[in-house]
């Protein structure tokens, strides 16, 4: 009982001394609230996207003076096929970093080297729609997408004029008809960044998509079994249209986003007729055209069906961008950054700065550009979307089919090759 009248007494002072102080102006001691630093690796390394990164790490910032984001943007090939692997297997990796979703981000989770974000994101997943799935493992959320969109090709609407093509091919054969015509007046059919490779890929991916029915692709990210004629018909049209020589000279050595003499770069200055590429892709364009502006003449129709094929008509290709927290990242904080990322004041700026497809609700709006609202009505009517092949296979499987589709383009791999050596890299894993 002593003991106790001694505590309760001590107490009672600790009180007295805190009133005593703050009447006399002194303020009692706060506890410090511990300062955090996100590392941030991401692949906006130019025009609106660089831009509203940089932005956004700040904004975030002085809504949580306790946390400095550092953002660090990289050219996006070297941020996906060797920053990130290597810095994941490593004891000091970025605490949030671009994440694609697919086999890539299973493989991450098997290896404990991202954060389950589920605890932390319960409250506000859901105002993003079933955009979210993507980035799911076995049902927990590892991922946070900001910008889902589909690919399709991109043209020159003066140039399809000059042509003679007075409309956009709904078909494969109408496709193969108005690259004739554009050849025909003296114009570069289609531009492609072959040095990248998954550019190359993208015809493969998108003409599997279109020839082989719903259940057998969705199978194949699972089964990796490709013994589905469908698969050989795919090669077989990507050699059709090789057979055609739509692209540029030198398209081998051609990157796909750097500079005005890559494949965007051609298509912004009036070189190239087309070019099958991403959502992204008006944003990409724009700081490679001598007047940092959006060409006037830029249009965009999805990918043609297939006659024959067992897809359901306008199936398309796609996918998106997300950012993940690694397995060393500070927590809460990290969550609480991907949740101001999602916030509708920055969704509604990736929208109206054509840097991508925003998804959370309310966001739709924000998207004025009338190419990117095609896009974004071709996203929402379509009977399904698959996510790129080289995304949603394992990073191993994924890497195969963009070298084997690019050895396809060289002339060094056939048809027929090139599922072998897709189906060869499934049984090694």
């Amino acid at each position: 009982m002593r003991f106790r009248k001694l505590l309760v007494l001590v107490a009672v002072l600790a009180a007295a001394t805190t009133v005593l102080a703050t009447a006399a102006g002194v303020a009692a001691p706060k506890q410090k609230t511990k300062s955090v630093t996100l590392v941030w690796w991401h692949n906006a390394n130019q025009g609106a996207g660089l831009a509203l990164w940089n932005a956004v790490a700040k904004e975030f910032h002085a809504k949580h003076p306790n946390v400095t984001v550092k953002p660090v943007a990289f050219q996006n090939e070297v941020l996906q096929n060797t920053r990130i692997p290597i810095a994941l297997q490593s004891n000091n990796p970025p605490d949030v970093f671009q994440n694609w979703g697919g086999g890539s981000l299973v493989d991450q989770v098997k290896a404990g080297k991202v954060e389950d974000l589920t605890p932390y994101v319960k409250s506000w997943i859901k105002s993003l729609g079933g955009s979210v799935a993507g980035w799911q493992v076995n049902g927990k959320q590892y991922a946070i997408p900001y910008s889902v969109g589909v690919v399709g090709f991109w043209y020159n609407k003066d140039l399809f004029k000059q042509a003679g093509v007075t409309s956009t091919p709904k078909t494969w054969p109408q496709f193969m008809a108005a690259i004739a015509k554009l050849k025909q007046a003296g114009i570069t059919p289609i531009a492609v960044g072959g040095r990248d490779r998954w550019p190359d890929a993208f015809y493969w991916d998108y003409l599997a998509t279109k020839v082989c029915s719903k259940a057998t692709m969705q199978q194949s990210a699972v089964s990796y079994n490709f013994s589905d004629p469908c698969w050989l018909k795919a090669g077989q049209l990507v050699d059709q249209l090789l057979k055609a020589q739509p692209f540029q000279a030198g398209f081998l050595a051609t990157p796909a986003q750097q500079g005005a003499t890559s494949s965007a770069g051609l298509l912004a200055n009036g070189k190239a007729a087309m070019e099958l590429q991403g959502h992204w892709n008006p944003g990409v364009m724009q700081p490679l055209t001598a007047d940092n502006t959006i060409p006037s003449f830029l249009g965009w129709f999805p990918f043609p069906n297939v006659p024959g094929g067992k897809a359901a008509p306008n199936s398309l290709l796609g996918g998106g961008d997300g950012f993940s927290c690694s397995w060393k990242a500070p927590e809460p904080e990290c969550a609480q950054f991907l949740q101001y990322i999602s916030s509708l004041s920055v969704q509604r700026r990736i929208g109206s700065t054509n840097f991508g497809l925003p998804v959370a609700k309310g966001s739709e709006s924000s998207v004025k550009d009338p190419n990117l609202k095609s896009v974004l009505a071709a996203r929402s009517s379509s009977p399904f979307i698959q996510l790129y092949l080289d995304i949603a296979f394992s990073r191993a499987i994924g890497q195969e089919l963009d070298n084997a589709t690019a050895d396809q383009f060289a002339g060094k791999a056939t048809p027929a090759q090139v599922v072998s050596r897709i189906a060869a890299a499934a049984k090694k894993k």
